[in-house]
């Protein structure tokens, strides 16, 4: 294979871990590897071992179309741009308009899983959207839908374990949650294969765990007790507000936990594994080996 690959966000925790797979675990020569960031001097360390680096903003569509020139297989990368509804569907629809502009022979994108219409996630539809416009584009595509990454529990864990009490409205609801570095290692297989057909993958980890599960292993890894309290909703929803979080930004995070309640994130797949070749980590692993980042 001689194609050139592409990764947008590559100065993201996932876009990193993608290109660092290409290099390392696939093998991919870096003259063949283009990385795009709004910021490319966060990309020093990239250039310096021969990728080549480009400026791209997805709020710029001709910066979009300019990097995307000459790259035969592109992976976008889900922005992070959540503080205002809609604007990353905005922004990743251009950059679907600039692959096809550019002449992208090949495009790849990570979503969510069960992003169809009705899934309480807030953001769901700038991922079905994103998708449906990937497909009207004509591109031979791979959509990976990403299940929840085991690092998302450092973002609440250190406020839980000190006050040994996780308020929740996920009720027994589970989530497949996967290792971050396991789910790039499968998206940087697909994005170096030479597959040109058109598929979807839901990447997740090994097995689903309902919220009293994860708090179990939790203390198991920890020695500190968590007390888990189910919540309605709107009830969690006031918590966090009272807590500081903007509204908006707490009736997301409620929204996640609802998903969770239907089952709309507890699929477990074996694509991580198929896809890259190796077994995902068990969430017990992972929580051991990241003990001090769960206290914060």
């Amino acid at each position: 294979m001689s194609k050139t690959l592409l990764v947008t966000g590559a100065s993201g925790q996932l876009g990193r871990s993608v290109i660092n797979h290409l290099l390392d675990t696939f093998k991919v020569p870096a003259a063949r590897i283009i990385a795009t960031t709004r910021t490319p001097a966060n990309l020093a360390d990239l250039a310096a071992r021969g990728v080549t680096v480009r400026a791209a903003d997805f709020d710029d569509p001709a910066s979009l179309a300019e990097a995307f020139q000459g790259a035969d297989r592109v992976l976008i990368i889900s922005t992070n741009e959540l503080a205002i509804q809609g604007k990353r569907r905005e922004q990743q629809l251009a950059a679907v308009a600039a692959a096809k502009q550019a002449g992208v022979a090949h495009l790849l994108y990570t979503s969510m899983p069960n992003a169809e219409p009705g899934s309480p996630v807030l953001f769901a539809p700038d991922h079905y959207d994103t998708e449906r416009a990937i497909k009207a584009s004509g591109i031979p595509h791979t959509i990976f839908r990403n299940g929840w990454y085991d690092e998302n529990l450092f973002m609440a864990m250190p406020q839980i374990l000190a006050s040994g009490q996780w308020y929740t409205s996920a009720g027994d609801g589970a989530i497949s949650y996967g290792a971050r570095d396991d789910l790039a290692a499968a998206i940087a297989a697909g994005l170096a294969s030479d597959t040109s057909a058109s598929t979807t993958y839901t990447l997740t980890g090994p097995k689903a765990y309902t919220t009293a599960e994860v708090a179990a292993l939790v203390t198991e890894v920890t020695g500190k007790p968590i007390q888990v309290i189910q919540l309605s909703d709107e009830a969690l929803t006031e918590g966090m507000k009272s807590a500081g979080l903007p509204e908006p930004i707490a009736r997301l995070l409620v929204s996640f936990d609802a998903a969770t309640r239907v089952g709309g994130l507890g699929m477990v797949t074996d694509s991580v594994e198929k896809l890259s070749g190796r077994k995902s980590l068990p969430l017990k692993q992972f929580l051991e080996t990241n003990r001090a980042a769960l206290a914060g």
